[in-house]
């Protein structure tokens, strides 16, 4: 979009908020780069140029606003609508891969040469893969600056830089602030937790209904891995919230998030057992609920069926509740395998008594993270009290995760991941495509066999076999998985629900 100058001239003037992370705005007499919703007066169209990623802005030697902060916008929905290479490797960058692996490691991931990746970052960023980790970096030393009371050598490591030097160098290009002015900045009265407990807010683009995203995650939650805790943080005017919790496993440790749905931001406390995983735990608590996503183009889109149109109009902002663990959405899919919601939670939180790690929680229930492939792997079928043939599709399954012969993660190849799976034996196309939808981020995925998208469809008139359903369905592509939000949400399961 950075190249349509006409169209971005016409958001900043209008500050539409809508548009940030989509490009962003550098100022020829300022030098300072902009979010397009900055709440200052616009600069004349003739002093403004737009880059596609903050990296660019950074490389192009433009500094961050102080106003509108546009390191914190979120993320582009490109990254999330696309399984191309470029969209894939901005994936494993925001999760880390470049700062724990490398360029070398990245490439290695995706199956090209590291030539081959920085020459279309950046064709199409401004920014080569080095320069987006950078960037990424001075966000979280940012965030890590401004919310807690570690010492800044603590600060620079966590945040993934190499050297103190570094650290103190690339926030001074960044910010045009060092460290200790970024500091003193913050509000004096902020809420400054203990070292490894930090808050913040996850921005989105608005509308976000709550309901069916934080419904589901507390409808399916698997007990001792995930809860909804009454009164857990705190809201609008100091006003207690329940939120979704859960545990995670992380590159270099484990942690536990709180996230809480507010008018304007998601509430997030990450408890870390070590803060270098914080921009992964904040990567992928933003792909669990969909944040980055673009509601406005997909509720356009959905809009134009006139059956999907009173559904979108009545609770416009539904997303797709995702996962922050591929692998575990995999098994948790197999085991909801012609099951109701209660026993596929009942078999999910077996495996992870017997199997799972425990992690201590202070605050609430959650007693283990889920089990991994590797320990599933070593499992004996006849524990698990499953029919045989889902007991044989379970236990390909996780040997295959184990072996790394399935790759399934920020990284993967939609249709890849599709067909590898259907190659096993026990999946079918619901279990690939609720895999692909909520594991891997598909936004098109689509279940015309699931049962309460036929009695949605039923409901509403349109076709209710699955042939004739995804006929029609064509013409919501590529916004089908959220389709299924939408019919999903005309049944009164507790999943289309925010817990009281």
């Amino acid at each position: 979009m950075h190249t349509d100058t006409e169209r971005c001239v016409r958001a900043v003037q209008s500050k539409d908020a809508r548009f940030d992370g989509w490009f962003f705005t550098a100022v020829l007499t300022t030098g300072i780069y902009c979010r397009p919703s900055c709440p200052v007066v616009p600069p004349k169209p003739e002093n403004m140029v737009f880059h596609p990623s903050a990296a660019a802005c950074q490389q192009a030697g433009f500094r961050a606003c102080k106003r509108c902060r546009p390191d914190t916008s979120p993320g582009s929905p490109e990254w999330n609508r696309r399984a191309d290479l470029v969209a894939r490797a901005m994936r494993l960058i925001a999760d880390g891969v470049v700062d724990r692996e490398g360029v070398p490691g990245l490439a290695a991931r995706l199956g090209y040469s590291t030539r081959q990746i920085e020459r279309q970052l950046l064709a199409e960023l401004g920014a080569g893969p080095l320069a987006l980790a950078r960037a990424q970096r001075a966000q979280t030393a940012r965030l890590l600056i401004e919310t807690t009371a570690l010492p800044m050598a603590q600060v620079a490591f966590a945040a993934g830089f190499s050297s103190i030097r570094t650290f103190n160098d690339t926030v001074r290009e960044v910010f045009a602030l060092s460290p200790s002015e970024l500091r003193a900045r913050a509000p004096r009265n902020a809420d400054r937790p203990t070292p490894g407990a930090l808050s913040l807010r996850l921005p989105f683009r608005a509308p976000l209904n709550p309901d069916n995203l934080f419904g589901h995650l507390a409808a399916t939650a698997v007990p001792g891995v995930e809860e909804w805790l009454p009164h857990c943080l705190e809201g609008a005017g100091g006003t207690p919230v329940g939120a979704y919790r859960r545990t995670l496993r992380l590159p270099y440790g484990h942690g536990i998030v709180a996230l809480a749905p507010q008018p304007d931001h998601i509430a997030c406390r990450l408890t870390l057992g070590d803060l270098r995983d914080l921009p992964v735990a904040i990567s992928r608590c933003r792909r669990l609920l969909d944040l980055d996503a673009d509601p406005v183009a997909v509720d356009d889109r959905l809009r134009t069926d006139p059956v999907l149109a009173p559904l979108v109009d009545k609770a416009p902002g539904r997303r797709v509740p995702r996962t922050v663990d591929e692998a575990e959405f995999a098994v948790r899919a197999v085991l909801g395998q012609q099951v109701s919601t209660a026993a596929a939670r009942t078999h999910a939180a077996r495996l992870v008594t017997a199997h799972g790690e425990p992690v201590d929680d202070p605050e609430g229930g959650l007693t283990h993270l889920f089990p991994s492939p590797e320990a599933l792997a070593a499992l004996d079928p006849g524990t698990l009290a499953l029919p045989r043939t889902r007991r044989t599709t379970l236990t390909t399954l996780v040997r295959h995760l184990a072996e790394g012969e399935l790759p399934l993660g920020a990284e993967s190849d939609w249709a890849q991941a599709r067909a590898r799976l259907l190659a096993l034996p026990g999946f079918g196309p619901w279990t690939a495509d609720v895999i692909a939808m909520r594991a891997l981020g598909d936004p098109d995925a689509f279940l015309p066999t699931d049962l309460g998208i036929r009695r949605a469809a039923r409901e509403l008139g349109l076709p209710s076999t699955p042939a004739a359903l995804t006929a029609r369905a064509a013409a919501w592509r590529p916004w089908r998985a959220y389709a299924v939000q939408y019919l999903w949400a005309t049944d009164s399961h507790p999943i289309n629900f925010l817990p009281a």
